[in-house]
């Protein structure tokens, strides 16, 4: 079954109290659409379960489920004592492995669940990402990329699952620092933006653009006498070129009245 080497015991089902089973470790798939299990168990209750579950003996009358989450919570929400049940001869890498593939096959699961899912077989079960790519049917790059979207904080990712926001704005999310991505994140709701713009702020917020050097002001000059000074300098260069200016100045109340007066005439004569 999903093309793992798992040995079922005689092929037979049998009825086991739902008491006695023990929920998969390995279920990748932590939203359940709480309509979509009602309607299971209303069917279930009409029609009795089309499909047993599949689980492992872990020993002391308990089972692990190995296939079968939907069901068995169908079946806890109609008040079912027992299930009916395949006994797999399955070891805890084949557990893990078949968990994810159910879900992979029947219904999507999350991007970010499917991540979480990718890291525990590596991490607790041991496998490499090779190993993973094999058993899943993927590229080892493409096992590595969808790895890359933990590195996305918690916070920021329960946040994305809950909006419904696309894998392709989390990518674009992770070119950013930790520190930036809360924000990123806000002006991304806040501003319903769509992939090509997350990529524009993610764009901006990496490369801000550096603010134009103010012109230099001029300083502040309180004694207007540096000023006199500056026009009569200008006025004796005038002089010098032949032009004969000359200049009055007299205090009138609460101003100082300074006049250039310059010849419309021929220069002075040297």
């Amino acid at each position: 079954m999903f093309g793992i080497a798992v040995k079922e015991k005689a092929v037979r089902v049998i009825e086991i109290p739902i008491a006695q089973i023990r929920p998969s470790p390995w279920q990748p798939r932590r939203l359940f659409d709480e309509q979509a299990l009602q309607g299971l168990a209303e069917s279930i209750q009409e029609n009795g379960i089309l499909q047993p579950l599949s689980v492992r003996n872990i020993g002391n009358g308990m089972y692990e489920l190995v296939a079968g989450e939907r069901r068995l919570r169908a079946l806890r929400l109609v008040g079912y004592k027992t299930a009916p049940c395949i006994l797999l001869d399955a070891t805890v890498q084949e557990s893990a492995v078949f968990a994810l593939l159910e879900n992979l096959q029947r219904q999507d699961l999350h991007f970010f669940e499917e991540a979480e899912s990718m890291c525990r077989l590596v991490e607790t079960v041991g496998m490499t990402q090779e190993q993973v790519a094999a058993k899943l049917g993927k590229s080892q790059p493409t096992i590595a990329n969808k790895l890359r979207l933990l590195q996305l904080t918690p916070e920021v990712r329960d946040i994305i699952m809950e909006k419904g926001l696309t894998e392709r704005h989390a990518r674009a999310l992770l070119r950013l620092p930790p520190s930036l991505q809360a924000a990123a994140l806000q002006r991304i709701l806040n501003g319903k933006l769509n992939v090509a713009e997350t990529d524009r702020l993610v764009e901006e917020m990496l490369n801000p653009p550096h603010p134009h050097p103010a012109g230099r002001s001029m300083p502040l000059i309180k004694d207007v006498r540096l000023f006199f000074n500056t026009m009569s300098n200008a006025v004796k260069i005038m002089k010098r070129s032949g032009i004969d200016a000359e200049t009055t100045q007299r205090e009138c109340g609460d101003y100082i009245e300074y006049v250039v007066r310059i010849p419309k005439g021929k220069r002075k004569s040297a």
